[in-house]
């Protein structure tokens, strides 16, 4: 059985300016929304908060929650909490991406970097698009780089003699990424009146030593890490194995390491009326 990985935030946000420049790329096709100068917003996975406050920069005076599953992730997001600068508010819940319903009226909802962990959100998309306010917007984006060596290769490290049997099923990155097409069919079947999807690959030179490791450790490692627990020899081991790999396939040149970042994106606006002026107040 798998377990939903225990997240470390501070990890998490130790490439913050890589991780985040996907989200600031989606909210740029995002144009007016309905709900006034005060829309509502729901950020599904929310994670430390980070890039939950950067819609409250975007739309000062909209009511924003960030829902997500992990105590740990809602508890360094809780910083950000209460009235924005600009006459809004900003709060936490906690929410699992896999059964949560809004209740309705939003006008906005997004979620950056999370749904790759939910199985079948592809099938949620109903209850979420039809609690949207007509005329209003559901964004997303999601990693693509399954295919990338540095999942390639920890999944083969995972069943190998030496961890399948230790690890089972509970440190298996189950893919729950539809293709861009899938996508695009999905959201226009739906009845959305606007559909934009594409995909980027962004080619980021990563500083320090092992960086690509120390990536991992924020995401992809999170499911072998939390089935190994406290066992920090098992750890030690694992994670030295896994370096090995990750610098044979991601060297370091002489102005850090390339790390091929593929990411799949994806803005639907619902059928009805749409704001005719994004607020800026």
């Amino acid at each position: 059985m798998q377990h939903a990985p225990t997240w470390d935030p501070q990890q998490y946000l130790h490439h913050a300016d890589h991780r985040t420049r996907p989200f600031h790329d989606l909210l740029a096709r995002i144009t007016a929304l309905p709900g006034g100068g005060a829309p509502r917003i729901a950020d599904i996975g929310c994670g430390p908060g980070n890039v939950t406050v950067q819609l409250a920069t975007r739309w000062p005076a909209a009511r924003i929650t960030g829902f997500d599953s992990s105590q740990e992730m809602l508890d360094a997001a809780a910083r950000y909490a209460g009235p924005t600068p600009g006459g809004g508010e900003l709060d936490f819940e906690p929410a699992d991406a896999t059964r949560w319903t809004p209740d309705g009226g939003y006008d906005l909802i997004v979620s950056n970097a999370a749904l790759q962990w939910v199985p079948g959100h592809a099938e949620r998309f109903p209850d979420w698009l039809g609690r949207i306010t007509p005329g209003g917007v559901f964004a997303f984006q999601v990693p693509g780089n399954f295919s990338a060596p540095s999942h390639t290769l920890l999944a083969g490290l995972c069943q190998s003699p030496r961890w399948r049997d230790r690890l089972g099923d509970g440190a298996r990155r189950h893919l729950h990424v539809l293709s861009p097409e899938e996508y695009l069919e999905r959201l226009t079947g739906l009845g959305c009146e606007q559909v934009d999807v594409w995909e980027t690959t962004y080619l980021q030179l990563l500083q320090g030593e092992d960086p690509v490791l120390e990536w991992t450790k924020g995401t992809a490692l999170r499911p072998v890490l939390t089935a190994l627990g406290e066992d920090r020899a098992a750890v030690a081991e694992f994670t030295g194995q896994y370096r090995e790999l990750l610098r044979e396939a991601y060297p370091a040149g002489p102005h850090g390491t390339v790390f091929p970042f593929r990411r799949i994106f994806a803005v639907a606006r619902t059928a009805g009326p749409a704001a005719t002026k994004e607020s800026t107040a």
